[in-house]
């Protein structure tokens, strides 16, 4: 990334080009937090993060990490309730020391009015492969400390998804036919969209739809009309098809099963109206269905 400089091993605590900083947030019961946005590290210049103090780099992925992660921006994305942002890579001052993006977090919309500055986030993702676990772990610590309500890690090389518990202080491992649900999520998401690609896809569209995606939308419209057409079509052939039969019967005119079958099956309109013309005046069912 341009602008990266990997010698630095020391840092001042204290945002660059914010002068200070900006006066602490105090939260009840928490103690005292440099606000979300005043950063320890250059956002967009450098991959630089700090964990309590320490200097972490945050490299660029390579499969199967890069390809989970934006399986896990899509699900998560398309699952947001109203009023709620999804954001990727977000850098947060968690504390005095540390400075840190999750994979990919939940936030209310909008200015947070006790601060000034943005929510922090409410519920977060990492997707975890190459990473350290106790990075990771501490992570999860000091983002529950700060905050965020609800901490997930998606471990990729025992596959299985799951979320810190601040009561045991360790992680919790979700059961794969789970589904997390949360006031930021729209509908449930899937503990399995988050680790297998069919069970995302599906998860996405549904996600879409709880939204109110205009496009999904119309097309359901589309197809609930072309079903309810469909619908009309067939108990009008089947009427049909009940008259003709009903009107050689009282002719006296006799069928077999076969015969039965072949005119109530008949779905085309167009013929079962001729059917109907001839079964008023045929003398046998041959001269109703036979056709040139």
């Amino acid at each position: 990334m341009l602008g990266m400089d990997e010698s630095r091993t020391r840092y001042s605590l204290r945002a660059p080009g914010r002068g200070g900083g900006s006066p602490p947030q105090r939260l009840p019961g928490r103690g005292s937090f440099p606000q979300v946005d005043d950063h320890l590290v250059e956002p967009e210049v450098t991959r630089d993060e700090i964990i309590g103090g320490r200097r972490v780099v945050a490299m660029p992925a390579l499969p199967p990490h890069a390809d989970r992660q934006s399986t896990v921006d899509q699900v998560v994305g398309a699952c947001v309730a109203a009023g709620y942002t999804a954001a990727a890579e977000l850098l947060t001052r968690v504390d005095e020391d540390s400075d840190f993006a999750t994979d990919i977090c939940v936030r209310r919309d909008g200015i947070d009015a006790e601060t000034g500055a943005r929510y922090l986030e409410e519920i977060a993702f990492e997707v975890v492969s190459e990473q350290d676990v106790g990075d990771v772990t501490e992570k999860a610590e000091r983002m529950n400390r700060r905050g965020v309500r609800r901490i997930f890690a998606i471990f990729l090389k025992r596959p299985r998804v799951c979320e810190w518990s601040a009561e045991s202080g360790s992680w919790r491992t979700l059961d794969r036919d789970s589904q997390i649900e949360d006031p930021c999520l729209v509908t449930p998401l899937p503990v399995a969209a988050l680790l297998d690609a069919g069970a995302a896809a599906i998860a996405v569209v549904k996600g879409l739809a709880a939204q109110g995606n205009p496009e999904l939308l119309r097309r359901e419209a589309e197809a609930r009309a072309k079903a309810e057409a469909q619908g009309k079509i067939l108990g009008e052939a089947k009427g049909k098809a009940e008259s003709i039969l009903k009107i050689l019967t009282a002719r006296g005119v006799t069928s077999s099963e076969e015969q039965q079958e072949e005119i109530l099956s008949s779905k085309d309109l167009a013929r079962l109206d001729r059917w109907l013309l001839r079964a008023l005046q045929a003398s046998t069912v041959e001269e109703v269905i036979s056709e040139p």
